[in-house]
């Protein structure tokens, strides 16, 4: 395959931004604790921008380990836990490009009500990547793993990894609340 230079090749995004995740420091499960909002970090990932879209607020990690995986913003100043498992992971990334169009935005937040977890959705524990244990998050019902690495003082850096999907989204989350 011929790349003119200075054109990135295809996947070096990705690769770029896993090689930085790996480098940062891990992270204890307690010191997830607490309320954190959340921002995509575009990775060439199908689902970039799409959580965005949809008025994604971020994560709630609650004291014995349980999590509250998907936080949205429902109405100004009122989140709600969504249940992941109503929605498909290998279907939402088939539907991204839809999910960051204006009329998904308006069909999602008329479905966040039926949407809504009835309790936590994952748990949080220390697990290995790459032979480093650090802060994961195990989603229930669907076969996805968020791990964590801190970024400074003020910001942890998620890796969502999808069960046979080489693929990986990156998000930045920031502490809101203990």
């Amino acid at each position: 395959m011929n790349i003119p230079e200075g054109e990135p090749m295809p996947g070096d995004q990705q690769e770029e931004m896993a090689a930085w995740f790996r480098s940062l420091v891990p992270v204890q499960p307690k010191d997830m604790v607490g309320l954190w909002s959340g921002v995509g970090i575009p990775s060439d990932h199908p689902l970039d921008g799409v959580l965005e879209n949809l008025n994604w607020f971020g994560k709630r990690f609650h004291s014995d380990m349980r999590a509250d995986a998907l936080l949205f913003t429902w109405r100004p100043g009122r989140l709600v836990p969504l249940e992941p498992s109503f929605l498909p992971i290998g279907l939402a990334i088939k539907m991204a490009p839809f999910g960051r169009t204006f009329i998904a935005r308006g069909w999602f937040s008329y479905l966040q009500k039926l949407l809504r977890a009835r309790g936590t959705t994952a748990s949080l524990r220390l697990q290995a990547l790459d032979g480093i244990e650090t802060a994961a998050m195990i989603y229930d019902k669907q076969p996805i793993v968020d791990y964590f690495r801190r970024i400074d003082d003020d910001e942890i850096a998620g890796m969502m990894c999808v069960r046979g999907d080489p693929r990986r989204f990156f998000f930045k989350l920031r502490k809101v609340m203990d």
